[in-house]
């Protein structure tokens, strides 16, 4: 297993190279949420930058790659290294999430291809569960908006871990909770961090780069994919 990336990935001046998928065998499935299954990473942007105006600063990709997968009081603290605040991180964390609460009241997107791949995973009788940086809270209203929820085999959320993504603590548990290898575990991810913690734990990692993270390094993926429907992504789910 290779040793855990516990910094953010740093970019390579080539792309990552996509490897020959069609020998890879996947026994099981780790879902990220955020970003991924639904269209909250533009939420987040929205909570980082309304707390931030508050006091005097923006809210930027440098700052949202810091934060991405990091656990609750441990993302704000980034937050508060970055711009030297004075705030307390946990009060912090609570005045995000008064907002970001108010904000999934409104109703959050599915990402586009999210119920298709499901079906197809269903199809192909892989197990799969939920692998988010997100605290439970927030993940438990998330999840009761799709009819698969029952389909979970793990729910595994930023509550359950010690070390936030990118170590690969959460894709640990995740291949535990399978019963399988890392190594025969498929992961999709849209960010750098998550990217980097299923490469660490040894899993098959794919990454779903949303409009917010395109711009991240995936380095380590097997597969760099346009959206949930890109065909090599299909491809590899119906080879299994």
């Amino acid at each position: 297993m290779p040793p855990p990336q516990l910094h953010h990935p740093s970019c390579q001046d080539t792309e990552t190279e996509e490897r020959d998928l069609t020998s890879l065998m996947i026994r099981g499935v780790a879902l990220d949420m955020d970003g991924l299954l639904f269209e909250t990473e533009g939420l987040y942007w929205q909570v980082g930058d309304t707390v931030l105006q508050r006091r005097g600063y923006r809210y930027s990709k440098e700052l949202q790659s810091r934060m991405m997968g990091r656990v609750g009081v441990a993302a704000v603290q980034q937050m508060i290294d970055l711009h030297n605040l004075e705030d307390d991180a946990v009060e912090l964390l609570a005045e995000c999430d008064e907002i970001f609460a108010s904000m999934l009241e409104l109703g959050v997107d599915q990402m586009p291809g999210v119920d298709a791949m499901i079906r197809r995973f269903q199809n192909k009788k892989l197990p799969f569960g939920l692998a988010t940086s997100s605290r439970r809270r927030f993940a438990t209203v998330l999840m009761e908006t799709v009819d698969w929820k029952s389909d979970l085999k793990f729910s595994l959320t930023g509550d359950d871990v010690t070390r936030g993504k990118p170590d690969p603590q959460m894709y640990q548990m995740a291949a535990d909770r399978l019963g399988i290898p890392p190594q025969q575990m498929l992961v999709l991810e849209d960010s750098g961090n998550g990217c980097a913690a299923g490469v660490a734990a040894g899993a098959i990692v794919v990454a779903v780069p949303s409009e917010h993270t395109k711009e991240q390094c995936f380095d380590g993926s097997v597969l760099i994919a346009d959206t949930l429907n890109d065909p090599k992504l299909i491809a590899l789910i119906e080879n299994q």
